[in-house]
């Protein structure tokens, strides 16, 4: 049985490539098989790969799930439109986006108060003992088809606990970028204030860092790292999970 994986990160540094093919001599594979085999296949990604994150046909994937020929695999570290009456916007940008436009974008007639949160490159981190640490650039990677169908079941998941909210936008950029350039924008639009719209972009980007697959790596002077997040998703991340939060 051939196997089709798609890795990313610190994972595609390891295998020398964003992808991957197993051939696996077994009737029945699960997860755990898949995980193993790429192990032994690639012995520089078995630390990574303890604590990856496997994604089945884009969907979070527990060790036991079965793999069946044709689908798409996908291991990545822990992460660092839609449908309704009110406007979604879910993007994943290569290229700057404007603030204005994407307000606008979520804006409707009966819209009083937008609470929007945008990400922007450091340039300076405080380090051990207070020294600070320059950072040149970020680069940014994501896996997008995933990532946009993530970013959907967030503002789902924004509106199931803010029923007030309108509109919603959730941008990420990925690629190169330099110090003072925004990373990711979040905003919700209600009819007040007073309605979520605080609450739910707050709950947004947090969401964001947790299950969208989207990775950055930090270029200083004396080199570059790969920075993971601590979030391993369990069965009510899912989408399709009937507890999904």
């Amino acid at each position: 049985m051939k196997v089709q994986i798609l890795l990313f990160a610190t994972l595609k540094d390891a295998a020398g490539g964003s992808r991957a093919e197993l051939v696996l001599d077994a009737s029945s594979v699960t997860v755990a098989d898949v995980r193993a085999a790429l192990g032994e296949r690639y012995p520089a990604m078995q630390r990574a790969l303890g604590t990856a994150i496997a994604a089945v046909n884009q969907e979070f994937a527990e060790a036991g799930d079965l793999v069946l020929e044709g689908d798409e695999v996908a291991f990545f570290p822990p992460v660092s439109g839609g449908s309704g009456e009110w406007p979604l916007v879910v993007r994943v940008a290569a290229a700057p986006c404007s603030m204005d436009e994407l307000i606008a974008a979520i804006n409707s007639p009966a819209t009083g108060a937008v609470c929007a949160f945008s990400g922007f490159v450091r340039g300076e981190t405080a380090g051990q003992g207070g020294a600070l640490e320059q950072t040149q650039r970020l680069e940014y990677e994501a896996y997008e088809t995933m990532a946009l169908g993530k970013m959907r079941q967030v503002a789902d998941e924004i509106r199931a606990r803010w029923p007030d909210v309108q509109g919603i936008a959730i941008v990420q950029r990925t690629g190169t970028l330099a110090v003072g350039q925004p990373t990711v924008f979040i905003a919700c639009a209600s009819a007040h204030r007073d309605q979520g719209c605080f609450e739910a972009a707050r709950y947004g980007i947090d969401r964001l860092k947790e299950i969208v697959p989207v990775w950055k790596k930090e270029v200083r002077v004396d080199g570059s790292f790969w920075v993971e997040g601590g979030y391993t998703p369990d069965p009510s991340d899912r989408a399709d999970h009937p507890g999904v939060r």
